[in-house]
């Protein structure tokens, strides 16, 4: 190879490294000089990379170094990423935490809004909220309560560590609606229910969840941070 190919050949290769896509025909010989022998080139640089840890490949009617494929799964990292639940989901997860067993429309009660679907799905997908049983009311709704996961996910011994009506207020986060009578299982947060309203023990398909909702209705992530 001459002096003058040698140089054509260094110039196509730093123009295809400092490229951040593929480089289309056109460009090479808008940027090679008008000598230039394109296509002996690439064939030239193929070869020359083909054993390498990356490869000239083409891409459509252009041209790109790519990491060989053989390779690729070694240079793959996977990194779990946390994200913080959404406001509608730590209010429904604190009113599971403090009422339950709640079914799904004494939230919306208490919340004083509808509640998506897709609210439930992440709490319960997360494995803090599971259903407990069904209502002994019209419709026998499905009950929810929190589990070992979520004591253990805040650091609580068990249900009595959650704050009281005093903590709560000085923080300025109790809420002055009033709670649904019916509920009422945390002392001062309400009476003590009617037990022929208590949740009436279910058989095995009773106590599965309503079927998750793949649109979801809000933008909870799973892998969350309660702040």
């Amino acid at each position: 190879m001459t002096e003058v190919n040698v140089r054509h050949l260094r110039l196509l290769e730093a123009l295809l490294f400092a490229s951040t896509s593929p480089v289309p025909m056109k460009v090479m010989t808008e940027r090679l000089p008008e000598d230039a022998d394109i296509p002996a080139l690439i064939e030239e640089l193929t070869g020359h990379y083909k054993e390498r840890g990356v490869n000239l490949v083409k891409v459509g009617n252009a041209w790109a170094f790519r990491t060989a494929p053989e390779l690729g799964q070694q240079l793959t990292i996977e990194r779990e990423v946390t994200r913080k639940l959404s406001r509608a989901a730590v209010e429904t997860l604190a009113i599971v935490a403090y009422h339950q067993p709640i079914t799904r429309g004494e939230i919306e009660e208490i919340r004083g809004v509808g509640l998506s679907k897709g609210t439930m799905d992440v709490l319960f997908e997360a494995g803090w909220i599971k259903p407990r049983g069904r209502r002994r009311t019209p419709g026998k709704p499905v009950t929810w309560g929190t589990t070992d996961a979520f004591l253990d996910h805040f650091g609580l011994s068990g249900l009595d560590d959650l704050p009281g009506m005093d903590d709560l207020k000085a923080a300025g986060m109790l809420d002055k609606r009033p709670a649904i009578q019916t509920l009422g299982t945390r002392g001062a947060l309400g009476p003590k229910a009617d037990p022929d309203m208590l949740e009436e023990p279910a058989e095995e398909e009773d106590v599965l969840p309503e079927p998750l909702d793949p649109d979801g209705g809000e933008d909870d992530l799973v892998a969350a941070e309660a702040d």
